[in-house]
């Protein structure tokens, strides 16, 4: 099967995780804010840790592979990482969206508030599946799997948070499954995106690796951690991030 076509399968199982992650809403109709904080920090932890394990290292190592000096290498992982991070910053500044704790970022004035959160969700979950799409696109099946296993995985939690939080705003459980499902399927895009740029050609790989890893650490930094450190909760948020990042490290060690 053609790399670009796995890239897209598993970033769309690795989306799937938010609609799993919401299902217990079903049963549980809220949840408190300590425990916001540790799921939010599980996934902000996860992603840390696959940027650092999952992106940059494996990124710099064919770099280096291709022949490439180890400082040229790490000025293409420089390069690419903060072009990763000032794109997601650009694409941020554009498109308005609200965050469930910080409030709203852009003019909001013409859209309705679950819109909002909508793109919030996606601008999220769009860099997630591009880092998914890339590390299958190198045709290494070794370091795309952890990257998809730590992504669903970071996705479940997220998935249970924005569902309580919709449910709060008085939508029905279906919408919020539906509002769910909505933004895991930005996921197998993030992952055509990714895999389609690595595909063109093995020189390309550590510079979609960076670009992703930036992203990634846009997201973590702008939206998680903040947060995941609301309203007094920072320990908590802390725990939860400390937990995700030796729960990512292990499987991008047991399993890459």
């Amino acid at each position: 099967m053609p790399t670009i076509f796995v890239a897209f399968f598993a970033s769309l199982l690795a989306g799937l995780g938010t609609v799993i992650g919401a299902l217990p809403i079903l049963v549980i109709p809220k949840i408190t804010p300590r425990i916001e904080g540790i799921l939010l920090g599980f996934g902000g932890g996860v992603m840390l840790a696959a940027t650092a394990f999952s992106l940059i290292v494996p990124g710099t190592e064919a770099a280096i592979a291709q022949g490439t000096s180890k400082g040229l290498a790490a000025f293409i992982m420089v390069v690419g990482i903060l072009f990763g991070g000032w794109a997601l910053n650009f694409i941020h500044a554009r498109f308005p969206h609200e965050h469930f704790f910080k409030g709203s970022e852009g003019d909001i004035a013409n859209l309705a508030r679950i819109w909002l959160f909508i793109i919030a969700i996606t601008l999220h979950n769009f860099p997630e599946g591009m880092a998914v799409g890339v590390s299958f696109g190198g045709g290494n099946w070794h370091e795309g799997l952890p990257v998809a296993m730590g992504i669903g995985l970071q996705n479940m939690p997220e998935g249970l948070v924005v569902a309580v939080a919709l449910r709060s705003q008085g939508y029905s459980v279906g919408y919020a499954l539906g509002v769910s499902l909505l933004t895991a399927l930005v996921e197998p895009i993030g992952g055509l995106f990714g895999g389609g740029i690595v595909s063109l050609g093995t020189a390309v790989l550590p510079w979609g690796m960076a670009f992703a890893a930036g992203a990634m650490l846009f997201v973590i930094s702008d939206e998680i951690i903040p947060e995941s450190h609301r309203k007094g909760i920072e320990k908590e948020g802390t725990i939860g991030i400390m937990v995700g990042f030796v729960t990512m490290m292990f499987l991008d060690v047991a399993l890459g």
